[in-house]
């Protein structure tokens, strides 16, 4: 069963920073390459940034390059997202999800309740 529960949300002012982290189950985590996504109020969800297995290779949208980092503590499961010089078009529900082998897509169907990131100008 696929197991995501995002968590370290909240209201920021732009220029601000907030850590996200992902819990995730050892059958969702283990092997694959995570990522974050985010849907914003009447949008569809995007991809934010994604880290491979090991850890050696990360990809980030264009939108979020050089503000923001991703890492992975596999003993853990759990995924982070720091998130720094914050932007109100950042302003989203946040999620994570393992990533479809050499896309930007996520693997499972099956989403979190994601975290709400609200960011005032």
């Amino acid at each position: 069963q696929v197991q995501l529960v995002e968590s370290g949300g909240g209201l920021v002012q732009a220029g601000g920073s907030l850590r996200l982290s992902c819990a995730a189950s050892a059958r969702t985590f283990s092997g694959y390459s995570m990522g974050w996504f985010r849907q914003a109020p009447g949008k569809e969800r995007e991809f934010v940034a994604a880290i491979t297995w090991s850890g050696g290779v990360t990809v980030y949208s264009d939108s979020v390059k050089g503000r923001f980092t991703i890492s992975r503590d596999i003993a853990k499961n759990t995924l982070y997202l720091q998130m720094g010089s914050l932007k109100p078009e950042d302003t989203a529900v946040y999620y994570c999800n393992a990533i479809a082998t050499g896309t930007r897509r996520a693997k499972f169907d099956s989403w979190g309740q994601g975290t709400q990131v609200t960011v005032s100008s």
